[in-house]
């Protein structure tokens, strides 16, 4: 598949177009694998979420290379990468910018924060206050910063991957429902297997090996599979499914919003794409489900999971 991929003229997605797809996501995940070993599923997730124009939420524990999966998918698409530690004193402008008088010309200019980037990790986003996390909704949701009335659009693509430490840790402060709901998916990367984890501590450093890093797929070819997962088939039947679900998650009072069944939608169309198929099957939802559920549902994981065992399939 080349990189001017457009869409096809009568607005249908050929299973020969999802397996081309499929394929050219392969070299994408294969190159991600070789710097974060053992973890092909959690790689494969991730693609899925930014084929599915999404943000990504991770949350572990420090050291099991949330960091470095960050940098290797900026790297590996060639796109521009920031990264903000996030601490208990660290205020909005900090991320977005601000506007500063200059005396020279008894004006005001808006110096862009680090949030202008493609791709953006929030390290330890829960560290920071409701306020500043709160600073990054705009962003998040619209593409664009607000700063003194005036919008200013942030680069396209416009990805933010953020990592939360676990809420039994010291200093945390919980992420509130709001933002929360602008990621697509919260993963967990885990620490690797014996056999990975061997293979991490007899080879090289994984930083040297992400710096000779090549770009696996240009960023234009990306975009294009993007607009493909848009053209991925749904059956009526799976809309009953999926909304069966959203009913569902809604007997308790506090259950998932028009918005989370779209967030649903999308990721599995983006995982179907992943998988070479130009339909989306009931298995697509359930392999996204959990992922896309758990950090919208008050009973988390345990909640989603329940509904997704629970829900009869068509």
């Amino acid at each position: 598949m080349s990189s001017d991929l457009t869409l096809p003229a009568n607005l249908t997605l050929t299973t020969a177009d999802a397996l081309a797809s499929a394929q050219r996501l392969k070299v994408l995940t294969a190159a991600l694998s070789q710097i974060i070993l053992g973890k092909e599923k959690v790689i494969k997730l991730a693609v899925t979420c930014l084929l599915a124009r999404g943000h990504l939420l991770f949350e572990d524990q420090p050291g099991v290379g949330k960091t470095l999966l960050s940098q290797a998918l900026a790297q590996s698409l060639g796109l521009q990468f920031r990264r903000v530690q996030f601490t208990s004193d660290l205020l909005p402008a900090d991320i977005l910018g601000a506007s500063i008088y200059q005396r020279e010309t008894g004006s005001f200019s808006f110096h862009p924060g680090p949030v202008f980037t493609q791709v953006l990790l929030a390290d330890e986003i829960n560290r920071a206050t409701p306020k500043t996390q709160s600073a990054l909704l705009e962003a998040m949701e619209e593409g664009k910063v607000s700063c003194d009335g005036m919008p200013h659009p942030l680069p396209v693509p416009f990805f933010v991957i953020a990592t939360q430490n676990p809420s039994s840790q010291i200093g945390t402060f919980r992420l509130p429902e709001s933002q929360l709901d602008r990621f697509l998916m919260r993963l967990a990367l885990g620490v690797p297997d014996r056999a990975s984890e061997r293979e991490m501590l007899q080879g090289r450093d994984r930083r040297e090996l992400l710096r000779e890093m090549p770009v696996a797929m240009a960023w234009s070819e990306l975009e294009a599979m993007q607009k493909l997962v848009r053209l991925v088939h749904v059956a009526p039947a799976l809309l009953d499914y999926l909304q069966d679900l959203l009913a569902a998650s809604r007997r308790q009072g506090h259950g998932l919003s028009p918005r989370a069944g779209l967030a649903l939608l999308a990721a599995a169309r983006a995982w179907a794409l992943l998988e070479g198929r130009a339909m989306v099957l009931p298995e697509d939802i359930q392999a996204v489900g959990v992922l896309v559920m758990g950090h919208r549902l008050i009973g988390d994981v345990d909640e989603a999971e329940r509904l997704l065992t629970e829900t009869v399939i068509p």
